[in-house]
């Protein structure tokens, strides 16, 4: 029971009521008909709520409109989705391209953006990076909304060194696009996610190949070599310099989770919104442990 409240209250914090076979996904058992069992009593000690299939912390039918409006909307964006996936991946070096965020889990609104997490080529992910950056500086003015691209990894290194709550379940909800086999890499190096989630499928079926075009092809024979090095050395250098000037009223601490940067990961994340979240949920454990007694484990933040 204590894992069905703690999947309940992290989704609770997106104000996203669960159906009882997405508790079952994101439990830690294989037996379907526990689950159901445990969401029962769980509903009897009033310590969670059901309305119309979908379970939450409290009972307030606008967040179940609120979800079944945004995964609506998930459904009509979605193919827009896997049209600017397409394109990001024609992009020089990148070798897998994942949609990320909210959407991911299907749900979008007006505030939303499409985000994407990105894979790219041993020692060229700050190349990768720059160019598409640059394009959406250029072309869309910087704008977010369709091509939120703050999360690069390169296949040199594709093992995701904060293991909690929140990134596996980033992990266990993307949805590969473009690049299968170097997805199927990124998830066999985080196996540790069936920790979190036994349950968790890979899910790759629809995934297609990557086909660079001619532009692309021939800009990484050119960089291929010491040119690229140099660049590539360069783009790093300058960009984690912007962000030390830019963002120094965080703690060293805080800026190295928001700004994870090394030569095989980019990360752009100044409201540092995973240790929020975590925050958060450690601040819910708290309140039902005081409510209901039941003693809940503190996430890793």
């Amino acid at each position: 029971m204590i894992n069905l409240i703690k999947v309940i209250s992290y989704f609770a914090i997106f104000k996203y009521p669960l159906t009882a076979d997405e508790i079952f996904y994101f439990s830690d058992t294989k037996d379907k008909g526990k689950v159901l069992e445990e969401l029962n009593i769980l509903k009897e000690k009033g310590v969670i709520h059901e309305n119309e299939g979908f379970y939450s912390e409290t009972k307030n039918d606008e967040l179940i409109s609120r979800r079944l409006k945004g995964n609506k909307e998930a459904d009509l964006i979605m193919p827009k989705a896997w049209k600017i996936s397409k394109f990001i991946s024609k992009f020089p070096y990148i070798t897998s391209v994942c949609i990320s965020g909210s959407l991911s889990k299907g749900y979008f609104e007006d505030k939303s953006d499409i985000d994407f997490f990105i894979i790219t080529k041993k020692n060229r992910l700050w190349i990768a990076r720059t160019f598409l950056i640059l394009y959406k500086k250029i072309f869309l003015l910087n704008s977010n909304k369709y091509f939120c691209v703050n999360y690069f990894m390169s296949s040199g290194h594709l093992e995701i060194e904060e293991k909690n709550r929140f990134t596996a379940t980033e992990i266990a909800t993307l949805i590969p696009t473009y690049g299968k086999d170097t997805f199927h890499d990124f998830v066999n190096k985080n196996d540790w996610v069936y920790d979190y989630y036994p349950n968790f499928k890979m899910e790759s079926e629809k995934t297609k190949n990557i086909s660079k075009n001619l532009f692309s092809s021939s800009l990484e024979k050119v960089l291929n070599k010491n040119l690229g090095n140099k660049l590539e050395r360069f783009f790093m250098k300058i960009t984690i310099k912007k962000w030390n000037d830019k963002f120094n009223h965080l703690s060293k601490e805080d800026f190295e989770i928001a700004f994870k940067s090394s030569e095989n990961v980019s990360k752009h994340h100044p409201s540092n919104f995973q240790k929020k979240v975590l925050d958060l949920l450690n601040e819910k454990y708290e309140k039902i442990e005081k409510k209901h007694y039941i003693k809940l484990e503190p996430e890793n933040v």
